[in-house]
């Protein structure tokens, strides 16, 4: 018997990761999914899904016979995501990859947000650690956007490749350089005085 657990939330497959977006009730998960399965990303579950442990680091996320195909949009009720979209646009399984909590921006702290924090966050979901991304909501964001990005990024933090480590060791490596240009135009200064002296 596979350990298991329910999270509220939508899951869906974004190039090929599953990805679960949580956030309040009302913040815009389900407008999300249904932005990104218009862009040709696939609904697995809306609301609830159902998680079990596959293998020690590998849990996989599926959806409540009653709730498959359906996604609930406020405003236009509930939809059969097939019907509209077609049988490439669902699917029954995925396994989890990565989490993204949706926050309002106003509600977050902006000194807390460290734009240079090279730390992923995770959470840990039946004893696994599964990375996690929290976006802030804003008027104007293009959140459907900022979550491809987001799973594009984390497929380069697989392969190893981390923008932010890259940016701060670029910015170290030229305070260095300008740290020894000012010392060494300090010491020809000296030496130039000494002379003149």
């Amino acid at each position: 018997m596979a350990e298991t657990t329910s999270l509220h939330g939508v899951f869906i497959e974004v190039q090929g990761f599953g990805v679960l977006i949580q956030g309040t009730p009302a913040i815009g998960k389900s407008e999300l999914a249904l932005e990104l399965i218009t862009r040709g990303h696939r609904l697995i579950a809306d609301d609830i899904v159902d998680f079990y442990r596959i293998s020690p680091e590998r849990i996989e996320g599926r959806c409540p016979a009653l709730l498959q195909d359906f996604l609930e949009v406020r405003g236009l009720g509930i939809l059969n995501i097939r019907a509209l979209f077609g049988d490439n646009s669902v699917k029954p399984t995925k396994p989890l990859d990565l989490m993204i909590q949706l926050e309002l921006a106003d509600m977050l702290n902006p000194q807390t947000l460290d734009r240079l924090n090279a730390k992923t966050q995770h959470e840990r979901v039946l004893e696994v650690n599964i990375p996690k991304v929290v976006i802030p909501i804003a008027a104007g964001r293009n959140i459907s956007v900022l979550v491809e990005v987001a799973v594009r990024n984390h497929i380069l933090l697989l392969r190893g490749v981390n923008a932010t480590q890259q940016f701060s060791k670029r910015q170290k490596q030229i305070m260095q350089k300008e740290s020894k240009k000012a010392i060494s135009s300090k010491t020809s200064s000296k030496k130039t005085s000494r002379k003149s002296g």
